[in-house]
């Protein structure tokens, strides 16, 4: 989600060859134009968010998230919900037990019926 940044934890610096270096200046121009974290916009209505992570992922890591949800919440103008879903004692997914799929899929559709019923 930060892409001046996700070169610099885990696995990060291997993508350089699928998004470019933030090092390089050409790369960095492009990056920082899409970069999620960087074109948040204060006082802005975002639409209902839910951002997921695992604390143990070691190709993602979770401060991405951490960092986007909490500028978003900073950021938001209105009432819709700007939520973080931390699982614990998970990785990147693979190997993942059955049980925490399901309660990841329930937490996601949950929320998506909530946001769609609520008003």
């Amino acid at each position: 989600m930060d892409m001046l940044r996700f070169n610099k934890f885990t696995i990060g610096w291997a993508w350089e060859s699928d998004y470019g270096s933030p090092e390089n200046k050409d790369d960095f121009k492009v990056l920082f134009k899409y970069s999620p974290y960087h074109n948040i916009q204060p006082m802005t209505c975002y639409p209902p968010t839910l951002i997921t992570t695992s604390e143990r992922d070691d190709r993602v890591v979770p401060s991405h998230s951490y960092k986007f949800a909490a500028r978003m919440q900073a950021a938001q103008s209105c009432e819709n919900p700007i939520l973080i879903r931390i699982e614990s004692r998970a990785g990147h997914g693979a190997g993942t037990p059955k049980d925490k799929v399901i309660d990841y899929i329930s937490d996601m559709y949950g929320f998506a019926l909530h946001m769609l019923t609520s008003n």
